[in-house]
């Protein structure tokens, strides 16, 4: 896996890639700014009208469905079908799917007309796309997560497409090789939007090598290594600012250094 890591990061420092969004509007300024910072290019752009134009001239598409509606699940159907038409990457950030009816129907809705290269959710959103039971509080987990490699690695195998499942350990599946990593710090739990970020950087990987595995690990992982370098001793504004910071800065080689990555199976 360091090799895919260095990888990665070399396709993204060798190609600017364009990263087309249909998000969440309490956290989009900041997905804009990881995308920016890690080495892509943002567009956040939901219009049903110009969706197909749009994500035909970017590099990979992330939906998510934090603050959707219906004209917003219209527009990630309209995109993410022309995405999968041309051969443009998607990923899928299910905020909050077990929560109400709507989130339910219109995660079944997008996974039935579209095919995903990533799906990254914390316990709970992962166990509810699986068909399992899932107990949270909005769109927060309240899972235990001890079976986790195995809802990941079944589900991936299932859909075709790599499941990541973040939380105290993250878990990346794409049904054939499952692995965890143990980086983070209890910090990103207070500041919101710190998932999105990641799935936004899952995309700018993705964007540039089109390696669905080792891109959810490396967006994972640069959020995670960013946390735990980021600076805490000031308050949450002063570790928001510090965070992009660290992002920023990431590269394969402190990814590398710092990461720990556990092989599965």
């Amino acid at each position: 896996m360091q090799e895919q890591l260095k990888e990665v990061f070399e396709a993204l420092q060798n190609k600017r890639a364009l990263i087309h969004h249909i998000t969440n509007y309490v956290t989009v300024n900041d997905c804009a700014n990881v995308v920016l910072a890690i080495g892509a290019s943002p567009i956040m752009a939901d219009e049903i009208s110009e969706v197909e134009e749009m994500v035909s001239i970017c590099n990979a598409l992330v939906l998510n469905i934090g603050t959707s509606n219906e004209r917003t699940i219209a527009s990630m159907l309209k995109a993410g079908k022309t995405a999968n038409a041309k051969g443009i990457p998607v990923v899928l950030d299910p905020v909050g799917v077990g929560a109400t009816t709507f989130r339910r129907q219109s995660v079944e809705k997008l996974m039935e007309a579209i095919s995903f290269s990533v799906i990254r959710g914390n316990m709970a959103e992962i166990k509810t796309i699986a068909g399992l039971e899932a107990k949270s509080a909005g769109v927060d987990s309240l899972e235990e997560e001890s079976d986790g490699a195995k809802i990941a690695f079944t589900l991936a195998k299932k859909l075709g497409c790599v499941i990541a499942i973040t939380g105290k350990i993250d878990i990346v599946s794409d049904g054939m090789s499952t692995y965890a990593l143990e980086n983070g710090n209890v910090a990103l739990t207070k500041l919101t939007g710190t998932g999105c970020m990641s799935t936004s950087l899952i995309g700018s990987f993705l964007g540039a090598s089109n390696n669905s595995l080792a891109s959810a690990i490396a967006g994972i992982l640069t959020m995670s290594i960013a946390g735990e370098v980021a600076d805490k001793s000031k308050g949450m504004d002063t570790f928001h600012t510090s965070l992009l910071d660290a992002i920023s800065q990431m590269d394969a080689k402190c990814i590398i250094n710092k990461a720990k990555i556990g092989f599965i199976k």
